[in-house]
């Protein structure tokens, strides 16, 4: 492969050495202390605007499950100057013990960024840069030839359809093959990054997860404070959604089922929770079909556990996924999950056993889906039981930290760690 381009880029080359390791004096406001000399530091490092999304739940509560190991864990994210969401980010990160680093982002022709990151690769003596978009692979390939690190990616997927979409996927086209290593979150991610000219030993498939002693139900839904905050009269059922409200969540299928079950007679509401582009389309939709008294957009919501415990049953409509940490959090609370069959998710439910599934794009078979289970309270309880049970047995956030501490440990070669050619080979840049 060829070298890794660098016009442009003026950046003062230094070693990377224990030595010359700055100590906490005269850091930046905000930032965390630096770790001690015996720890590894791993950057993870993102671009949000607002309140973030999925990925930051794996990100930001990585930290503290690795806290015991010879990892520190830290977050470098870059945001627009001044949004206010940012901030909930900045929170949902001291909440969870994660050292935190907020990087203004001007855009594209920002390369202040480019030096800020370089000073916290130097600052905090990053072994290995971990990246979460193609802005953040672009800048540690861009970043590596200064400051010596290995370089992993996850991958969630490109969800979110814009006209720049095809740019962000030729991004980590040209990026992700210089990677030491990349781990996706479902298997068609797998598939679309060996696609790439990712090689088969330098792709991993490490499913999301989730801290299901954290997320775990403590009282029925209709004892929720938030339904009465709501005005739910009581004997309703609330179906549930989380997630951003743009195009590829579908979120106006899952209202036309909504529509179609009030109009059959059944006593439903539908809570959805995210903000987004879509919200004025979502509202316009709303007073069409006349359901302001049954379908509530919550905005954004911090504390989404108290809203799960609200939920009589949980709602995914998406076109497009990975595996949606929306998902495990419901199965992971005991609220029974219906869902399109999309990416990651047939993975995590078997339709009627831990879940039901229905065919993407399909507001008929949703419509029917739901129709089912708010109308049997048994399959309700089965689903909900059948559905923490798979998490508690395959997808808790400490078996999938060690996964992730594993490839680690392999592109460094830590001392008896797994060994093979990824971390041996050099990277060519």
């Amino acid at each position: 492969m060829g070298a890794c381009p660098r016009k442009g880029i003026r950046l003062a080359r230094r070693p990377t050495t224990p030595a010359n390791r700055p100590d906490a004096g005269g850091l930046p406001a905000g930032w965390p202390a630096p770790p001690s000399a015996e720890k590894i530091a791993v950057l993870h490092t993102r671009v949000v605007t607002g309140a973030g999304g999925g990925p930051d739940k794996t990100i930001l509560f990585s930290a503290p499950f690795l806290a015991d190991t010879e990892y520190w864990l830290a977050a470098g994210y870059m945001h627009p100057p001044g949004d206010a969401g940012f901030e909930a980010v900045r929170k949902r990160a001291a909440d969870a013990g994660c050292p935190f680093i907020g990087i203004p982002d001007a855009g594209p022709l920002d390369r202040s960024v480019i030096r800020t990151l370089l000073d916290v690769c130097r600052r905090y003596n990053v072994r290995v840069w971990h990246g979460h978009d193609y802005k953040s692979n672009a800048i540690g390939l861009m970043l590596r030839p200064f400051w010596n690190m290995k370089l992993i990616s996850t991958v969630h997927g490109w969800v979110k359809q814009t006209n720049r979409t095809p740019l962000y996927y030729a991004v980590d086209r040209w990026c992700l093959p210089y990677y030491h290593h990349v781990i996706c979150v479902s298997d068609d991610l797998v598939q679309a990054i060996r696609k790439l000219g990712v090689p088969e030993e330098r792709c991993s498939l490490i499913l999301n997860a989730i801290d299901e002693k954290a997320f775990a139900r403590k009282f029925p839904a209709a004892q929720s404070p938030l339904r009465q905050e709501h005005g739910t009269p009581p004997g309703r059922l609330v179906i549930g959604a989380v997630g951003r409200l743009s195009a590829e969540k579908a979120f106006n299928n899952l209202i036309r089922s909504v529509h179609t079950l009030v109009r059959e007679g059944l006593d439903v509401e539908l809570w959805i929770a995210g903000d987004g582009d879509a919200r004025a389309d979502l509202e316009n939709l709303i007073d069409h079909l006349g359901l302001r008294d049954r379908v509530k957009l919550l905005g954004f919501c911090l504390d989404t556990i108290a809203l799960y415990h609200a939920m009589d049953v949980f709602a995914l409509s998406s076109l497009r996924e990975g595996l949606p940490n929306v998902v495990l959090e419901a199965m992971s609370m005991g609220v029974p999950v219906v869902s399109t069959a999309v990416a990651g998710v047939p993975r995590l439910i078997r339709d009627g056993e831990s879940g039901l599934l229905v065919p993407i794009a399909d507001v008929e078979s949703l419509s029917a889906a739901l129709r089912k289970v708010v109308s049997d309270a048994a399959l309700r309880h089965a689903l909900a039981e059948a559905g923490r049970k798979v998490i508690e047995r395959e997808f808790g956030f400490r078996q999938r930290m060690l996964l992730e501490k594993a490839v680690y440990d392999r592109v460094l070669s830590v001392a008896g760690g797994p060994t093979g050619r990824i971390g041996q080979e050099p990277l060519p840049v």
